[in-house]
C-alpha cells in the first residue's frame, strides 16, 4: 500500500534534483573556456562532506545536529534520526532488536551498563552511524553500528554553560552543562561536566486473560501509575599532549553516576474468575549506577607511509537495587510483602594496536590486535513475605567472566580516480566463563569475518558515487542469556503450575552465536551547495537466531509440578531485507521550483520499508521481533529573516504491525508517533534561549500478546508532553 506513494514522492525529489543539477550544467556550459576556480578554505567540513569522503557508507552528525533541539539525553537525539529507533532506553537500527546494533564509544565497545541516557549530548563532538561493519571494530554489528566520538580539545578557548528547566508531570527538574576547553602549545584540554534529573509520569491499563492456579479461566483489568524519578552526573575529560610532529598522546576519561527511584501503584478489577491474592498494589524501586573508565591512546606516524596506533584502558561499575512490593487484598488486608536485592560490580581492560603501511601508491593495509577481558559480580535475592523465594538459589552470588580478542587486517585500494575499494579479514573469539548456583558454564565462540567495501564515484569531485558492501557480521549471547538460573513469575507460587501468558524465564548455556551475511547497495548524490539525498537496499541472512522458545515443562528444579517455561534458543535461519531513502539539505536546492534560493529553509526526511522472515515460524507474520514494517522522519528548521531566531520541528511514525513469536504466541505492537519542536532566541553574541517540546500530543504505547488458547495480556502505556528551556552562554 505505501509503495505507490513512495514512488510517487521519488519520482517527484528526482525530478527536481534533475532540474538543480540541470541549472549547475547549464552555468558550466556557459564558458567552456573559463578555468575553474580552485579555492583553499580552513572552515570545518560539514557532516554531507565529511559522509562523502568516508570509505565505506556511513553517516555522520555533528555539533548542529547534537544542539539543535536542546536534548540533555543522547538517545533523544538518536530517535530522530534515519533508520533509528529508541524504545525503553535500547537502540534499534533497521527495525532489530537493540543487541543487534553495535555502540562504540571513541571507537571502542561500549563497556556494560552502558546507557544512552546517560550521555549529554554536550559531551559529544560528533555520532558515525555506520550500516556494515569493518575489519578495525568489532562484526558484532548485525543491524549496523553507532559510534559516539566525544569532544576533543578545541583549537581555541572555549568556556560554554547551559542551564536549563524541563516539566513532565507536577514539578520541574533542572539539568546544566559546563565545557572548559583550551590549548597551550602542544598541551590541549577539554572538561565537559553535566548534571541532569528526571521526574516523569506513566500510565498503564492491563486487560488480561488466562488462567488461575487452578487452572480457571480469569480476566483481570487493572489500571496502574508510576513515577520514574531521580538525579545524577557525568563528565568526560579529554588531555591531548603533542609530543613531536607527528606524535600525539591522548588520556580519555568518562565518569557517571546516577540515583533512580520509581514509585507507583496498580489496582486490579475482576471481570471473570476467581479473586487474586492482591488486588490493590504499590511498590517502590531505589538504587544506583556508577561507572568510571579511562583510556589512554598513542598515535605516531613514523614516516609518510608508515604509523602505528595503540590504546590500553581500564574500568569498573557498581549498581545496587531495592524494590519492595505490598499487595493487599479487597478489604485492604495486606497479603504479600515481596522485597527483592540486587547488587553487580563490572571491572575490565582492554589492550588494542593497529599497523598502518602505505603499499605502492594505491594501497593502504592496516594490521590490528585487540584483547579485552570483563568481569562481572552479582548477587540476587527475592523475599516474599520473609521467606527465599527460591531456598538454595536466592542471595547466592554468581560470576562471570568474558574474554574477547581479534585480529585483523584491511586493505583500502584506490583503484582508479573513479574506483576504491576496502578489502578486510577479521577473526573474533569470545570466551565467557560462569560460575554460581545454577550458573556454572563454559562457552566459547570464533567468528571469522570477511568484508569487502567498492565505491563508484560518477566524476573526480564525487559528487555522485555508488556504494556496495558485502560482509559478514555477529551476535553473541550475552550473559544474561546464558546463566540457567531461573526467574519466577511471582504471580504464580512454586507450589502450583503457572500458566502460559505467566513463563517462568530460564538461561540457556548452549546458544551459540548468530551469523549474517549481509549485502548492502545505496546510491548518493551530493549538491554543491551542501545538500544530498540516498537510496539504498540492504539483505541480511542470519543462521542461528535467538528466539525465546515457550514451552510446558513438565519437571523442573524449582517446583514441584510441570511449569511454562520460556527459554532463549538458536533457530535455523531468518532473513530481512530494506528499502531506505533519505534526503536533507537547503529547500532552494532541493526543490529550487518550489523554493527560492536564498530561503533559509532546511529540510530532511526518510523511509525505511523493511521485510523479514523467520523460517522455523510458521506465517503469516513469521518476522524478526520488533521489526516494524516501515518507519518515516520528517523534519524542517528555518532562520528568520532579519531577526538571529530559529525553529524547527521533527515528526517520525511507525505503523501498528503484528509478529507470530511461537507457535503458541502472537504479538501486536500499535503505532509509535513522535513530534518535537524548538524555538531559538539569540539574546546577544553570547546568550540564547532555547525552548523545546518533546513527545508533543503523544499517543499511547500498545502491546498485545495473544496465545493459541485465547488468552492474551493487552497493555496500553499512556505517556505524557516534556518541555524544556535553556539558556546557554558562551564566555
Amino acid at each position: 500500500m505505501i509503495l505507490r506513494p513512495v514512488a510517487l514522492a521519488v519520482a517527484c525529489l528526482a525530478a527536481n534534483l534533475a532540474h538543480a543539477q540541470q541549472e549547475v550544467a547549464d552555468d558550466s556550459r556557459a564558458n567552456p573556456q573559463q578555468l575553474e576556480r580552485v579555492e583553499v578554505r580552513s572552515r570545518a567540513l560539514t557532516d554531507s562532506e565529511m559522509r562523502r569522503r568516508q570509505p565505506v557508507a556511513k553517516q555522520i552528525y555533528g555539533r548542529e545536529e547534537l544542539d539543535k533541539y536542546g536534548d540533555t539525553q543522547l538517545s533523544d537525539v538518536l530517535k530522530r534520526l534515519p533508520g533509528v529507533n529508541v524504545s525503553g532506553g535500547q537502540l534499534r537500527m533497521r527495525g532489530l532488536g537493540g543487541a543487534f546494533t553495535q555502540i562504540l564509544v571513541n571507537g571502542d565497545p561500549a563497556p556494560p551498563g552502558f546507557n544512552l541516557e546517560q550521555v549529554n549530548p554536550a559531551q559529544v563532538e560528533r555520532i558515525e552511524v555506520s550500516k556494515a561493519p569493518t575489519a578495525d571494530q568489532s562484526a558484532q554489528a548485525i543491524a549496523g553500528t553507532v559510534n559516539i566520538i566525544l569532544k576533543d580539545a578545541p583549537r581555541v578557548l572555549q568556556r560554554d554553560l547551559r542551564l536549563g528547566l524541563a516539566y513532565n508531570h507536577d514539578r520541574p527538574v533542572t539539568n546544566g552543562s559546563f565545557t572548559y576547553g583550551d590549548r597551550k602549545g602542544g598541551l590541549g584540554v577539554v572538561l565537559p561536566i553535566s548534571f541532569f534529573s528526571w521526574r516523569l509520569l506513566n500510565e498503564t491499563e492491563t486487560l488480561r486473560q488466562g488462567r488461575d492456579a487452578q487452572g480457571q479461566a480469569q480476566r483481570l483489568a487493572t489500571d496502574g501509575w508510576d513515577v520514574p524519578y531521580g538525579h545524577g552526573f557525568n563528565m568526560a575529560p579529554r588531555v591531548n599532549w603533542k609530543l613531536g610532529d607527528d606524535e600525539t598522546l591522548t588520556l580519555q576519561g568518562f565518569v557517571v553516576r546516577n540515583n533512580f527511584r520509581n514509585r507507583g501503584a496498580t489496582v486490579t478489577e475482576v471481570e471473570q474468575g476467581s479473586t487474586p491474592v492482591s488486588v490493590d498494589d504499590d511498590f517502590l524501586t531505589r538504587g544506583f549506577f556508577e561507572h568510571a573508565r579511562v583510556n589512554l591512546q598513542y598515535n605516531n606516524r613514523f614516516s609518510d607511509d608508515q604509523r602505528i596506533e595503540l590504546k590500553a584502558g581500564t574500568g569498573g561499575a557498581r549498581s545496587r537495587f531495592d524494590n519492595q512490593f505490598h499487595g493487599r487484598n479487597a478489604a485492604g488486608v495486606q497479603t504479600v510483602e515481596r522485597q527483592t536485592l540486587g547488587s553487580g560490580k563490572n571491572r575490565g581492560f582492554n589492550l588494542s594496536g593497529k599497523y598502518t603501511q602505505f603499499v605502492g601508491e594505491s594501497h593502504t593495509v592496516t594490521a590490528g590486535a585487540e584483547l579485552e577481558r570483563r568481569t562481572r559480580e552479582e548477587e540476587r535475592r527475592t523475599l516474599e513475605n520473609g521467606l527465599d523465594l527460591l531456598p538454595g538459589v536466592e542471595g547466592q552470588p554468581f560470576d562471570a567472566t568474558v574474554t574477547r580478542s581479534a585480529l585483523f587486517v584491511q586493505d583500502e585500494w584506490e583503484i582508479a580516480p573513479q574506483w576504491s575499494a576496502y578489502l578486510g579479514l577479521r577473526n573474533e573469539r569470545i570466551k565467557t566463563v560462569s560460575e554460581g548456583v545454577g550458573s556454572t558454564f563454559r562457552s566459547n565462540s570464533s567468528v571469522l569475518t570477511p568484508l569487502f567495501h567498492l565505491n563508484y564515484k560518477f566524476d573526480p569531485k564525487a559528487r555522485d558515487l555508488i556504494r556496495a558492501s558485502l560482509t559478514r557480521s555477529y551476535k553473541a549471547p550475552d550473559v544474561q542469556q546464558l546463566i540457567a538460573r531461573p526467574t519466577i513469575n511471582t504471580n504464580y507460587p512454586t507450589s502450583g503450575p503457572n500458566t502460559e501468558t505467566a513463563p517462568d524465564r530460564v538461561g540457556n548455556p548452549g546458544l551459540e552465536p548468530e551469523l549474517a551475511t549481509g549485502f548492502d547497495l545505496a546510491f548518493e548524490k551530493y549538491l554543491s551547495g551542501g545538500s544530498m539525498f540516498s537510496v539504498g537496499v540492504f539483505h541480511r541472512r542470519i543462521t542461528g537466531l535467538i528466539r525465546n522458545s515457550l514451552t510446558l515443562e513438565n519437571q523442573v528444579s524449582w517446583a514441584a509440578g510441570p511449569r511454562w517455561v520460556a527459554k532463549p534458543v538458536n533457530l535455523s535461519r531468518a532473513s530481512t531485507s530494506g528499502l531506505e531513502l533519505e534526503l536533507k539539505g537547503r529547500a532552494g536546492e532541493l526543490m529550487p521550483s518550489l523554493f527560492e534560493p536564498a530561503t533559509a529553509l532546511n529540510l530532511r526526511g526518510s523511509l525505511s520499508v523493511y521485510h523479514s522472515k523467520v523460517k522455523d515460524i510458521t506465517g503469516p507474520d513469521n518476522r524478526l521481533e520488533q521489526q516494524q514494517p516501515w518507519s518515516m522522519t520528517l523534519g524542517w528548521d528555518y532562520r528568520f529573516k532579519g531577526i538571529p531566531h530559529s525553529m524547527g520541528m521533527s515528526y517520525t511514525f511507525t505503523p501498528s504491525y503484528e509478529v507470530q513469536q511461537t507457535a503458541l504466541s502472537r504479538l501486536e505492537t500499535g503505532r509509535a508517533r513522535g513530534l518535537d519542536a524548538f524555538f531559538m532566541m539569540v539574546l546577544s553574541p553570547k546568550d540564547g534561549l532555547r525552548f523545546g517540546i518533546q513527545n508533543l500530543a503523544p499517543v499511547s504505547n500498545v502491546t498485545n500478546t495473544q496465545f493459541r488458547n485465547g488468552d492474551y495480556n493487552l497493555t496500553e502505556r499512556r505517556q505524557r508532553t516534556w518541555y524544556s528551556v535553556n539558556w546557554e552562554h558562551r564566555f
